[in-house]
């Protein structure tokens, strides 16, 4: 019968006559409503723009790889004062070709490190110089915007050809295209070697967070050349110089893609490459990294965050509640007479209740409809103005205006009923 009676366009347009008749007190009374409903968005909003960046970033390392990648160990006798010291350490041949032969693995796809300085002309810009196979464009999943990738007859040849990022095409080239021209790799291990662009990558998100420690490859400043040319032309032997020291260092691989069959084994297989690499060494002279561990912890730490913000925004809308419940009370009181009037010209209690039930909830859910358009507007200023990422998702939407139509309710019902529970003659003589 309540249902009934509050869906009765009479008591609709009575509720909107009473709101009507004291327009500021019911704009400032909605006024909870509509920040509580603007902040749960707002805030939402800005929460989920700032976990997808990261989430993005970590797909980028695909979550059905694992990387691993050669650390030069630390110990506490390391001595770094001989120049002709050879510092021999991370992923060997041995170890690719026994994680190759674990079961569910894919494709392994082999990195190493050869030089960290191109040039053109006078130009000239800092990146990683990487000896890589053609698989590897298949295992991180990037494809070239011009030109081809390096095939297996770059291999076969050991040609010297090669791919570059997007921010190495920039610094060297400008304006111009790179396709046919020619980029000098500079290496204290060799002379200056020149070799023909093929290829250029297309911009590309960096893989990972640095600020938060996870592993990252800045493909848009990286170089690609056959891993055969590496062998030939670099060999294992890197040298780098620090202040008066110098350090030459072997390391085979610098970094290791490892690409499973099917995300549900990646888990397993890298319990299984971590056994492998463990065998025959002493001293730890890798990093693993699991891309799918670490977005399953990115998406339970956005959970979290999703809770606690809109937490801190539901106290807003709790408030607008506790405010629509004040002002209805003092409705009631006001009302005192007309309550009795209506009672004894044959009102029953639940048309009494639906009468103040139908004032909160047009002030609850009006202040829910413009409390969206508010959400909105404000995440679009944060957006423009701060330059920050959001993203407005649609259960926010939902979720804080139905809450808003529940506390409208909630709140509503305590006054309603302490309305229709007034006697009726006393009523009638309240002045």
């Amino acid at each position: 019968m309540l249902l009934k009676a509050l869906m009765s366009r009479e008591l609709i347009s009575m509720g909107v006559r009473s709101l009507r008749a004291h327009r500021l007190r019911s704009c400032l009374t909605a006024l909870g409503m509509v920040f509580g409903v603007g902040a749960v968005i707002c805030m939402l909003s800005i929460g989920e723009g700032a976990s997808a960046e990261e989430l993005a970033s970590l797909r980028l390392l695909g979550s059905s790889n694992i990387i691993v990648r050669s650390m030069e160990p630390v110990t506490q006798n390391q001595s770094r004062d001989a120049d002709s010291a050879v510092q021999k350490y991370g992923i060997t041949a041995a170890d690719v070709e026994r994680i190759a032969a674990l079961p569910n693995i894919s494709r392994v796809a082999k990195l190493r490190n050869v030089a960290d300085r191109m040039t053109r002309g006078s130009a000239q810009t800092s990146g990683a110089v990487l000896g890589v196979t053609s698989v590897y464009f298949d295992v991180v999943n990037v494809g070239v915007a011009r030109g081809r990738q390096l095939n297996d007859a770059d291999e076969l040849t050991a040609a010297k050809v090669c791919v570059i990022g997007h921010t190495v095409a920039e610094a060297l080239f400008g304006v111009e295209d790179p396709l046919g021209q020619q980029i000098t790799v500079v290496s204290r291990s060799t002379s200056p070697i020149p070799y023909e662009v093929v290829g250029i990558l297309p911009p590309v998100r960096t893989a990972g967070t640095p600020a938060k420690g996870v592993q990252s490859r800045d493909i848009n400043r990286d170089m690609y050349i056959p891993m055969a040319t590496a062998d030939r032309r670099y060999g294992v032997l890197k040298m780098t110089v620090r202040g008066r020291s110098r350090d030459i260092r072997s390391v085979e691989f610098s970094d290791l893609y490892v690409n499973v069959d099917e995300e549900a084994n990646v888990r397993r297989v890298s319990t299984l490459v971590g056994r492998v690499l463990e065998f025959g060494r002493t001293r730890p002279d890798y990093e693993m990294i699991v891309p799918l561990a670490l977005l399953e912890q990115a998406e339970a730490a956005k959970r979290r965050a999703q809770y606690v913000l809109g937490s801190i925004a539901g106290i807003s809308l709790l408030v607008g509640g506790i405010g629509i419940m004040n002002i209805m009370l003092a409705s009631v009181t006001e009302r005192t007479r007309e309550i009795g009037i209506r009672r004894a010209l044959g009102a029953k209690r639940h048309h009494i209740t639906a009468q103040f039930l139908v004032e909160t909830l047009i002030l609850s859910l009006g202040g829910g409809v413009i409390g969206v358009f508010v959400g909105v507007l404000f995440a679009w200023i944060v957006s423009s103005w701060a330059e920050f990422q959001t993203i407005i998702a649609w259960w926010s939407v939902i979720l804080s205006f139905s809450v808003s139509a529940l506390i409208g309710i909630v709140f509503g019902l305590y006054p309603a009923r302490a309305a229709a529970a007034l006697d009726p003659i006393e009523a009638l003589r309240y002045d």
